[in-house]
């Protein structure tokens, strides 16, 4: 399991990136109510394909935690028991953590898909952290950081399930999005640990500054976009997900700082490489930063001009997801190699 270890950081590390990318589509698509119960789906393992699998039936068997829908409203089954030909309200509890009540089968799979990524991940941190215990006597900080991503996850599906509890209540989801990103971070910190070699640094100091400020730049930009997204989602469902070029019509001071920001952020990023070009030390992940930033400026610029295609919101969203990893791995390597 020793020699495990990196691969399962790695793996870890890309089904966490999945599983960002799966809720921004959940988000896009207005799909966070697909499967309105947590952690099952309708009270199934494996969601309903059909609106007639929600109906009451007489002489069917119904299992404990059961849903249906009646009435416009969702009712749990109580416990295990076989209907009789009439419906019986004893048999049945409501769903009081909210009134959600629409069954739409794209909308149940894209979710079901997002938890089912979500659990995939949940157990390669597992496997990380047992691989990590291989290792304990060697490198006491792998075994504890590992096991702290396993709480990360743990605390994340919990998140998850309030999410959905809430009926997509915006700052739970933003809280939500902020735990995906530490969780991130850890495991970037472990991978940068993995990482060998040591560039000799003439402006080190410099060099590690600006690599914080840049983090702290882009972690800036990342909240005004949450904030932005905020705005969007609203008049996403304003107009019930239908003319997107009025979207942004009447767009918040917000929308326009964060825009401009992400010059000075490139900027920045600018004189950094420059830095480091003075070093003889341009790792690939820093050219990676650069096109990353790029490309969600790029993405930005498609979304506004040509009324948010298909896509384009998930994929600015981890590209942001992307840059935050890829400059946190550039200030661990930088930090550790001065």
């Amino acid at each position: 399991m020793k020699n495990l270890y990196k691969p399962f950081l790695i793996l870890s590390l890309i089904l966490v990136y999945l599983v960002i990318f799966a809720g921004a589509l959940v988000r896009m698509t207005g799909s966070g109510m697909g499967c309105p119960d947590w952690p099952k789906c309708f009270g199934y393992l494996i969601p309903p394909t059909e609106r007639s699998q929600l109906d009451w039936k007489p002489n069917h068997e119904y299992k404990n935690g059961q849903v249906i829908i009646i009435r416009e409203s969702l009712r749990v089954a109580r416990e295990d028991f076989k209907s009789k030909t009439a419906y019986l309200e004893s048999n049945w509890e409501p769903y009081t953590k909210h009134d959600y009540a629409i069954f739409n089968p794209t909308h149940t799979w894209i979710e079901f898909i997002n938890r089912l990524l979500g659990a995939l991940a949940g157990l390669a941190t597992l496997l990380l952290l047992l691989s990590a215990l291989s290792r304990i006597k060697s490198d006491i900080t792998a075994t504890i950081g590992s096991f702290l991503v396993v709480l990360g996850m743990g605390f994340q599906g919990w998140l998850g399930k309030t999410v959905v509890d809430s009926n997509l209540l915006p700052y739970k989801i933003t809280i939500h999005m902020g735990m995906a990103l530490l969780i991130v971070l850890l495991l970037v910190y472990l991978l940068s640990r993995e990482q060998n070699g040591k560039p000799e640094l003439t402006q080190a100091k410099q060099i590690q500054g600006l690599a914080i400020v840049a983090l702290v730049l882009s972690l800036i930009q990342i909240g005004m976009g949450t904030q932005v997204r905020q705005f969007v989602d609203e008049q996403m469902h304003a107009f019930n997900l239908t003319q997107p070029s009025q979207w942004l019509a009447e767009a918040p001071l917000l929308f326009y700082f964060h825009r401009s920001f992400s010059i000075a952020v490139l900027l920045l990023h600018f004189y950094w490489g420059y830095l480091l070009f003075k070093n003889n030390y341009i790792p690939l992940v820093f050219k990676c930063v650069v096109a990353l930033i790029g490309l969600e400026i790029l993405t930005g610029i498609w979304m506004y001009y040509f009324d948010f295609p298909f896509s384009s919101q998930p994929l600015h969203l981890i590209l942001a997801a992307l840059l935050f990893g890829a400059q946190s791995f550039l200030l661990f390597v930088v930090k550790r190699k001065s």
